[in-house]
């Protein structure tokens, strides 16, 4: 039987007569599991644009710890109301993934709520994207240190893109035989603290949507001089893909950016690959 939970705000309930263990007694730890458990959505914060419309920003929380999960957009994948497909994963990689996606939604929304559900182990998990003022980021431009997030072409021409929403592009590919996947990802060179070093710039490839697996040469190749930085992909079946690029700066890998609460500064890139 499935439960359903839809999470939005966290609440902190004390029931009357609860009983807590006394002072120096200790409870275990949750047990970690390597497969079978629930996926939470997780609503990022939104942020305004320039046109003005404004742009949600989603991650997730699978909660294997090995387990990669592939729910297809449906009934166990879904937005509501409106379009189900608002661009969201449909492989989960184990554990946090911070803003992995965003959706934009109009200047008039207002009040109105957009809500992500992900069924896995059993469970549903719905959260709602919202335009509560508490729940704006500064996902363009951190104020304290002035950063910027890195800028992703897939064009050296391009002006690029910055931030959750990203930059995207298109290919095709054959199964079997290795892809090259190639982009310019430049930075502003703000640093944390000030030092001699050289400012931090990192880039790592994952799989999005797809029915195979993809086996990447480098999930985190070099950057040159110039920006350009390349690797490639084979797709073990047919069919419409999507792998995501994160790239990131002085704020850190997702590891970083989970461990500190922040919502800058990095850039994701799509790109859709029709594999035959």
């Amino acid at each position: 039987m499935q439960c359903f939970r839809a999470i939005g705000v966290t609440l902190a309930v004390v029931a009357v007569g609860t009983t807590f263990p006394a002072f120096g007694q200790s409870r275990d730890a949750p047990i970690p599991h390597g497969i079978g458990q629930s996926v939470s959505p997780s609503f990022e914060g939104w942020f305004p644009n320039p046109d003005g419309s404004f742009t949600l920003s989603f991650g997730y929380f699978n909660r294997n710890f090995e387990e990669a999960l592939d729910i297809p957009v449906g009934a166990a994948n879904h937005f509501a109301p409106g379009p189900s497909d608002r661009g969201q994963p449909t492989h989960f990689r184990p554990r946090r993934q911070t803003g992995v996606f965003a959706v934009v939604v109009p200047g008039d929304f207002g009040n109105q709520t957009l809500t992500w559900s992900v069924t896995a182990g059993g469970e549903t998990v719905a959260i709602p994207g919202h335009l509560r003022p508490e729940w704006q980021i500064d996902a363009l431009h951190e104020i304290t240190s002035n950063n910027r997030p890195p800028t992703v072409r897939f064009n050296r021409a391009d002006n690029g893109a910055q931030g959750p929403a990203g930059a995207r592009t298109s290919m095709s590919a054959s199964v079997g035989n290795p892809a090259t996947l190639r982009l310019w990802v430049t930075d502003d060179g703000v640093k944390k603290r000030p030092s001699d070093r050289p400012a931090i710039i990192g880039v790592a490839w994952s799989k999005f949507r797809g029915p195979g697996s993809i086996a990447f040469t480098e999930l985190r190749p070099k950057i040159g001089e110039d920006g350009e930085t390349t690797t490639t992909a084979t797709f073990s079946e047919a069919g419409d893909y999507i792998v995501r690029l994160l790239a990131w700066d002085e704020s850190g890998g997702q590891g970083l950016i989970m461990a500190g609460g922040f919502q800058c500064c990095w850039t994701n890139g799509y790109i859709s690959v029709r594999v035959e």
